[in-house]
């Protein structure tokens, strides 16, 4: 938490969206993907997504049907993760966790196949139409997805605030080490904090 128990950048406006990333019942289920933590992350993502579901866009990561409908180091990748492409899945381990789906409606969901949710097409569109300055980050992996969304929202020169209890991710030691170079290296782009501060930031 923020030693002053303030976000440092002061509260947050209506052009404000919260992006939850890929909270699907593929990581939270026991599947070669398994994510322990997403089972706990849970009720403090629907917290956020609870408190406006009409600014809120959750994402899905959605692997290709087979690995060869993917260039280079990505086919690679699912040549090894082959029981996790669509070609072989229950296609239900592709939607979002239970506690989230009430919400979608008003929420929005954009599928991707990169890390990054920019990568999902129509995204950057709708957050410029919608004249979108901050974002508020929560979701799964932190070392991963999280972080790839972090990168491309400051590069973007969105106010970003991660809420550090709503993500998740397999590694404790990664995700503890990218909290700490949230911290410490992009102060001036990010914002850590709980979801208990977020919410009282964000009436």
């Amino acid at each position: 938490m923020t030693p002053d128990k303030a976000l440092p950048f002061g509260r947050l406006g209506d052009r404000t969206v919260h992006l939850c990333i890929d909270m699907q019942e593929l990581f939270a289920r026991q599947t070669a993907w398994h994510v322990p933590w997403a089972q706990r992350t849970s009720p403090m993502v629907r917290r956020l997504v609870r408190h406006r579901p009409e600014h809120t866009i959750f994402t899905r990561f959605l692997p290709p049907r087979q690995p060869d409908e993917l260039p280079g180091s990505w086919r690679r990748y699912y040549t090894r993760w082959a029981e996790m492409t669509r070609g072989m899945l229950d296609p239900r381990l592709l939607e979002l966790v239970p506690m989230l789906v009430e919400f979608v409606p008003p929420a929005l969901v954009f599928d991707k196949h990169g890390y990054s949710a920019f990568t999902a097409p129509g995204l950057g569109e709708r957050l410029r139409a919608g004249a979108i300055d901050t974002l508020i980050l929560s979701g799964g992996e932190t070392d991963i997805c999280v972080l790839a969304t972090a990168l491309g929202a400051v590069d973007r020169g969105y106010r970003l605030v991660l809420a550090e209890d709503a993500v998740c991710s397999t590694s404790d030691d990664t995700h503890d080490d990218l909290l700490r170079l949230f911290h410490e290296r992009f102060s001036q782009q990010i914002e850590v904090a709980p979801v208990d501060l977020i919410l009282e930031a964000w009436p």
